[in-house]
């Protein structure tokens, strides 16, 4: 049912059939890395946080890049805490290894994180732990409806400057 929440998000776009199913998991970001052929870097992850209240929030970022605790808390005024799998398809609809700012099952605030901007296409998963699409960072924050872009994670500067 998530995969084809996915589909049905992106129809408004047309871009329904655009959605790539594996015979192969990518649910982690190495393994979506191997199965669709790119850097790790270039899997756009889909973390979920507990944000104000109970509400959930989800920051998507690059497949190298790691949260800075010092820089979510500056930018959110308080302590980034993931939520548990079942708090995630509760508040996503969406399984671990296939979760995604797309096809939500609550309207959720969507944050972009800048580890993306290096690259002109990612790949996020599309609701199950075998499926991705490839967008531009523009249609990713357009079919996210993202609130906006935020500086919470990491890289290395040795990846940065292998995959800049």
């Amino acid at each position: 049912m998530s995969l084809e929440s996915v589909k049905t998000h992106f129809k408004q776009w047309h871009r329904e059939n655009d959605v790539m199913e594996f015979e192969t998991s990518s649910a982690t970001v190495e393994q979506a890395a191997e199965t669709i052929g790119v850097s790790p870097a270039r899997i756009a992850k889909t973390l979920s946080f507990r944000g104000e209240g109970d509400q959930a929030m989800l920051i998507v970022a690059a497949g190298d890049a790691k949260i800075d605790n010092k820089k979510y808390r500056q930018t959110f005024g308080f302590k980034a805490r993931m939520l548990s799998p079942d708090e995630v398809l509760e508040q996503t609809g969406h399984e671990i290894g296939g979760v995604c700012p797309f096809g939500l099952a609550h309207d959720l605030e969507v944050y972009l994180d800048i580890s993306l901007k290096r690259f002109e296409t990612v790949f996020p998963a599309c609701g199950s732990r075998n499926s991705a699409i490839e967008l531009t960072l523009e249609e990713l924050s357009e079919f996210s409806f993202s609130k906006e872009w935020v500086d919470v994670f990491l890289i290395s500067q040795t990846q940065a400057a292998f995959h800049g």
